[in-house]
C-alpha cells in the first residue's frame, strides 16, 4: 500500500479487515517506511529530490520489494567515501532504465533500515541490475537484504478469483 499519511495506510488495512476476505488472509511480513530526501542523490541531481519524496507507481508488470540493512561500519565511514560508493550504485542503476526504483526509509518505524520497491516490465533487467550491484564496493556494508518479494500486477477482480472469491 502506498499512502500520503500513515492514517490512510491504516484506513486501507481497516477496510480490508472488515471484508469476508480478511478471514483468509495472514500478514507474515509487513514493511512500514517513508520517503525522504536522499543525502546521496541530492549531491548528483538536486532537481530529482522532490520527485523522489513521492511514490508514484508506474503500473509496471512486476514489483520487487527489497528490504535491507546497512552495517554499523557503513555509518562510521566518512561521508565522502559513502557518497563515492552510492555514486557507483546510481551509475549502475542508470544502466537499467527499464527498472524504476522507489526508495523509502524505515529507521525507527520498522525492522529494516530501507525498503526499496523496484518496478519493471522485465524481471531479467532487474536480475541483471541486482547481480551487477552485488559486485559494487558498497556490497560488504549490506548486513541483510531479505526477504525479497516478487509481485505480478493483476486486476483486483483477477486477484479475488485467484483467492477463490
Amino acid at each position: 500500500r502506498v499512502g500520503e499519511t500513515l492514517e490512510r495506510v491504516q484506513e486501507a488495512a481497516s477496510l480490508l479487515n472488515r471484508t469476508q476476505l480478511a478471514g483468509y488472509l495472514t500478514v507474515p511480513q509487513a514493511y512500514l517506511s517513508m520517503t525522504r530526501r536522499s543525502v546521496y542523490v541530492d549531491k548528483i541531481d538536486p532537481s530529482h529530490q522532490d520527485a523522489r519524496r513521492f511514490i508514484t507507481p508506474q503500473r509496471s508488470k512486476y514489483l520487487f520489494i527489497y528490504p535491507f540493512w546497512k552495517t554499523h561500519d557503513w555509518y562510521m565511514l566518512p561521508m565522502a567515501e559513502r557518497q563515492a560508493m552510492m555514486d557507483e550504485h546510481i551509475v549502475t542503476g542508470n544502466k537499467y532504465p527499464s527498472v524504476k526504483i522507489h526508495t523509502s526509509y524505515a529507521f525507527g518505524l520498522d525492522d529494516p533500515e530501507f525498503v526499496l520497491a523496484f518496478e519493471s516490465d522485465s524481471p531479467r533487467d532487474f536480475l541483471d541490475l541486482v547481480l551487477e550491484l552485488r559486485e559494487a564496493k558498497a556490497r560488504p556494508y549490506t548486513l541483510r537484504d531479505i526477504p525479497i518479494f516478487t509481485c505480478v500486477l493483476k486486476p483486483f477482480a483477477e486477484i479475488l478469483k485467484d483467492l477463490g472469491a
